[in-house]
């Protein structure tokens, strides 16, 4: 159960605003501090004090009538704001003290509006415009106690306690025996004193531990263990000011000189915790390490060092941009200006593409930097200007990544997901241009460098120009398509592919193989490419090109789709082919980019049904797909996830009308056809194979991916796959065994809107019929609540809603801090609405939902506002014929009952009805049912002696009676002994006599 009042130590006592008039302001320094502090006045405080607040508070109509008429507009703008005050509308509030501001002229009404609006900041939290308000109040008058201790109260909330310290300290000067102003003086001195003693040991612990850090003779554990410390005390920002002002940045400095890989962690994550949300402070490490500095270390050939360097750079990034939304004052007002440092930022890490210097990491993490924070978060935003900066500056650049072969000599070091990286960053640029001259732009920057590179002479140079445009095709595909039909590129790929080098057939295979990727797109590729791979499958006898020859005749192979009707090769060839790519993929003595391709062949052949069913039955096969896609390369992960989407049936399908069948066929048009074995039982036979075969694992690997790589269509089709794979309830215990649910999380919160509907949905069905404290151990449960909350969405499918609702409700029954996550995401209405739903099943969920929600106050509260039916609504379920819902109803009533007294008298005047209702409930065959009609019965005995009488003048007496007197039975014990209490009750106010 919540207390009524949630009471914090920054604020005592409630706010409210004062109605004083203009006439009256001159009493002020006599009146007090107002009518909110009479509001936590504790019993001993005196009668005179309080009237003192009275008088302020009522108004002399004389003197407001003369007001109103010399002021007019202002006072009226006043009276009305207060109204809203009162009645809780705070943002209405502030508009009309804003505008009677406007309108006037005399000094003392505006300290008025000043501290009025103060109390409304106060309200909405909004802590730095309560201060600047209060403080504007003081300006009239230095001895205002209201505004001063508004002030106090505001500034305490942003951590600024000495200057919330000397305002109470006035207040209490002003007002001695005022205990609440004494109370917060004792207290806020007590905090500074702590805060005070934690500095001082604060600077002596940062120095020990740069003193042991630095000792080169010092033990490793401890030099570990100080170095941990160091990081942990950076994520405060108490810890992270004290470090900076004990000289902190020199001495990390230091630790990075010493070249030690652990040291170097070490303090550049401590320069993280530093820079977070602190804009001043992110302003000057950067300019005291310095951004080559910085770009250095990300460079270094350790994995580590280039992901913390990374993380410190998005840290810095943030807080420049204003990408961290905290507040610090007066330390913002000192850095005017962070363009500068961004757009040098921007530059450096341009820089470090093209870089030979950088190695394959540090590259990897400065693409990821620009994929995040180049292209715009939100498409409505008109500012693009750093994406055509980057465009200008970078894109040859970037191009050049994706046109490194790594099998030649002499190339940019990468990892195996360096030009996958790069190619999601084309892409993304590309898609954040506004109008076609700023894509033209783009397009004829590509085409200049792809030009460019073309060299009869120089065969490098070719197959880097044609790597390029794979990059592309990867990426922005249309750009890449329209480059691939300009003359002399498909003449380039045939004779690459009549090379006798090794890479330069893979390198034209390979961008035969993405040209082929939209296959309306690219009819270029469909004329010419089939002969020329097939040609090259047949003759080449290395293993690693005939592999990527076989999947570009899988992808040309698979262009029907899954309509068995449109089959491209004869009967039997795609399982062929399919046969030859497990075999390449079980093949251990294949290199793991080789098998790669084996995978990318069986994305596209999986269309077929026949492919699919045999594919789920080699299990060895299914594993080795699986070891791939928990493998360093993740380029592989997209692949992985169209073949289980594949599998699973669950990509997105065309709702086929039968009406539209028949015309279609009269018109002699094409109809596409079911494959018999995409039928549903042979859907559910490959999920089990699937889920034996170890899938949920491999996907908690793949989701885990870097972002940059796990793009947000491979989430959406790993939230589709999870989806399918959560269908039957009797696989669900597997998928929250193998850390499928915590899983499921991410994805519900990132990626395409289609897929984060899928994967709240799978949550829901998880959630719906699963323990959720183990399902979602820690403190992802209150994740969860989110994703199920945006599926009580009007425009989600039915049993979306409902299990969804049965989700929540599980998450309900379990404590008070959930409920009143799931009562802040807002979805208390939602639930109240599909209470009224005509669907049995949805209308049930949600009434369960409410008879755990209403346990807490604030729904209580709501039930028991006039002007709704909500309690009727309630009362009226009771009389449904559905058990279950009836037993909701009736459960949420007695809680209520027993919670709110008052909640009994309103119960009876909701429907005529409700005696009758209760008599059905206490007659009822089911145990439950009955136990809660009997309880809401007790309730209104207990509550009022009126109702008693009015029950036991009922038929309800001989109810109770008869119940009461039945002989003691364990199934039936619970029903009895709330009877026999009502009977008890009943004698106790004297309306019935024991029989003797």
């Amino acid at each position: 159960m919540f207390s009524q009042v949630e009471i914090t130590s920054a604020v005592p006592f409630a706010v409210s605003v004062e109605r004083n008039t203009p006439s009256l302001e001159k009493d002020k320094r006599s009146a007090g501090p107002g009518q909110e502090f009479s509001d936590a006045v504790t019993a001993e405080t005196n009668a005179a004090h309080a009237t003192r607040h009275a008088a302020e508070e009522k108004p002399d109509p004389r003197r407001q009538r003369r007001g109103a008429e010399t002021m007019g507009d202002p006072i009226q703008l006043k009276d009305e704001g207060n109204k809203y005050f009162q009645a809780g509308e705070t943002d209405k509030a502030i508009e009309c003290y804003t505008s009677a501001m406007k309108a006037c002229k005399d000094k003392s009404v505006l300290a008025v509006l000043h501290r009025n609006r103060s109390a409304c900041y106060l309200k909405q939290e909004n802590y730095v415009n309560a201060a600047s308000d209060a403080s504007r109040a003081i300006d009239v008058d230095a001895a205002d106690v209201k505004a001063l201790y508004r002030r106090c109260q505001a500034l305490e909330k942003l951590g600024k306690l000495d200057m919330a310290f000397k305002d109470v300290q006035r207040c209490a000067t002003i007002e001695p025996k005022n205990k609440t102003f004494l109370e917060t003086l004792r207290r806020l001195g007590a905090e500074i004193q702590q805060k005070l003693k934690t500095t001082f040991s604060t600077d002596s612990r940062v120095q020990s531990m740069f003193d042991i850090l630095l000792d080169d003779e010092m033990d490793k554990d401890k030099k570990e263990k100080a170095a941990n410390n160091l990081i942990v005390l950076a994520r405060e920002d108490a810890g992270s000011e004290r470090i900076f002002q004990n000289n902190g940045v020199p001495l990390l400095q230091k630790l990075i000189e010493t070249g030690k890989p652990e040291m170097v962690l070490a303090a550049i994550r401590t320069l993280s915790g530093m820079c977070t949300g602190h804009r001043a402070r992110a302003t000057a490490i950067v300019h005291l390490m310095g951004i080559d500095k910085l770009c250095g270390f990300m460079a270094l050939d350790n994995e580590e060092i280039a992901l913390a360097t990374c993380n410190l750079f998005q840290c810095i990034y943030d807080s420049l941009s204003g990408g961290d939304k905290r507040v610090y004052g007066k330390e913002e007002a000192l850095v005017l200006d962070s363009s500068r440092d961004l757009k040098n930022i921007l530059l450096a890490l341009l820089e470090m593409v093209a870089s030979r210097k950088v190695s394959g990491h540090g590259r990897d993490q400065a693409l990821n930097l620009l994929t995040k924070n180049v292209p715009r978060k939100d498409k409505r935003d008109p500012d693009h200007s750093r994406t055509l900066f980057t465009i200008d500056h970078g894109l040859k650049k970037i191009l050049k990544v994706c046109g490194q072969v790594p099998d030649l000599p002499d190339q940019l070091p990468m990892t195996e997901n360096t030009q996958l990286i790069a190619s999601v960053l084309l892409n993304k640029l590309y898609d954040d241009l506004r109008c076609d001259p700023e894509r033209d732009n783009f397009r004829d920057i590509c085409d200049e460098y792809i030009k460019g590179k073309f060299d009869p002479n120089d065969m490098d140079k070719n197959i880097h120009a044609i790597n390029a445009l794979s990059g592309l095709l990867q990426g922005p595909f249309d750009v890449g398509n329209t480059l691939a039909g300009r003359q002399g590129v498909m003449e380039m790929m045939v004779a690459l592919c009549g090379s006798e080098r090794e890479v330069d057939q893979m390198v034209a295979v390979e961008a035969l193989i993405h040209a082929s990727t939209k296959m309306s797109r690219a009819s270029f590729i469909i004329t010419n490419g089939v002969s020329l791979l097939k040609d090259i499958y047949k003759k080449t006898k290395n293993e690693k090109i005939k592999i990527r020859a076989l999947v570009g005749l899988c992808k040309l192979g698979s262009a029907g789709g899954d309509d068995y009707s449109m089959r491209q090769f004869a009967e039997g060839s795609t399982e062929k082919l399919a046969k030859q790519c497990r075999k390449w993929l079980c093949n251990p003595s294949i290199d793991v980019r080789t098998r790669k391709w084996a995978v990318e062949g069986l994305a596209y052949l999986t269309n077929d049904a026949d492919v699919k069913d045999d594919f789920v039955e080699d299990e060895p096969a299914l594993r080795a797909m699986f070891e791939l896609a928990k493998s360093p390369d993740k380029t592989i992960l997209y692949a992985v996830a169209c073949t289980l989407v594949n599998c699973t049936n669950s990509y997105e399908k065309k709702e086929i009308i039968p009406e539209l069948v028949q015309l279609a066929k009269f018109s002699k048009q094409h109809v596409p056809e079911q494959h018999p074995k995409d039928k549903k039982d042979f859907i559910e036979k490959r999920v089990k194979r699937l889920l034996k075969a170890g899938v949920i694992s491999a996907l908690t690997c793949m989701v885990k991916a870097d972002s940059s790589v796990l793009t947000d269509q491979t989430k959406e089709m790993l939230a589709r796959v999870f989806l399918a794979l959560a269908e039957d309830t009797k696989d669900r215990g597997t998928i929250v065994a193998q850390g499928g649910g915590k899983a499921l999380i991410p994805l519900a919160l990132e990626g395409t809107e289609a897929g984060k509907i899928r994967a709240c949905h799978a949550l829901a069905k998880i959630a719906a019929i699963s323990n959720p404290e183990i399902a979602f151990p820690g403190e992802r449960i209150y994740e969860v609540v989110r994703p199920l909350v945006s599926l009580l969405h009007p425009d989600r499918d039915g049993i979306q809603n409902y299990e969804a609702l049965m989700g929540l409700t599980n998450l309900a029954g379990l404590n008070d801090k959930l409920r009143v996550k799931i009562l802040k995401e807002k979805a208390l209405p939602d639930i109240e609405n599909y209470m009224f739903e005509e669907h049995d099943q949805i209308r049930q969920a949600a009434t369960e939902c409410m008879c755990n929600l209403v346990v807490c106050k604030e729904v209580q509260e709501r039930y028991m506002e006039d002007g709704n039916d909500k309690l009727k609504l309630l009362v009226l379920l009771c009389s449904e014929d559905d058990d279950k819902l009836q037993r909701a109803a009736a459960g949420a009533i007695a809680m209520l009952t027993t919670a709110q007294k008052k909640l009994c008298t309103k119960l009876t005047l909701v429907t005529v009805q409700w005696l009758e209702i209760l008599q059905r409930l206490c007659l009822h065959d089911n145990l439950q049912i009955q136990h809660r009609g009997l309880v809401i019965a007790y309730n209104l005995m207990s509550a009022d002696a009126e109702l008693a009488k009015k029950l036991i003048e009922s038929e309800m007496l001989e109810i109770l009676t008869v119940i009461g007197k039945q002989g003691d039975s364990p199934k039936r014990q619970e029903v009895i002994d709330v009877a026999r209490l009502c009977l008890t009750t009943a004698m106790d106010l004297g309306l019935i006599k024991p029989f003797s």
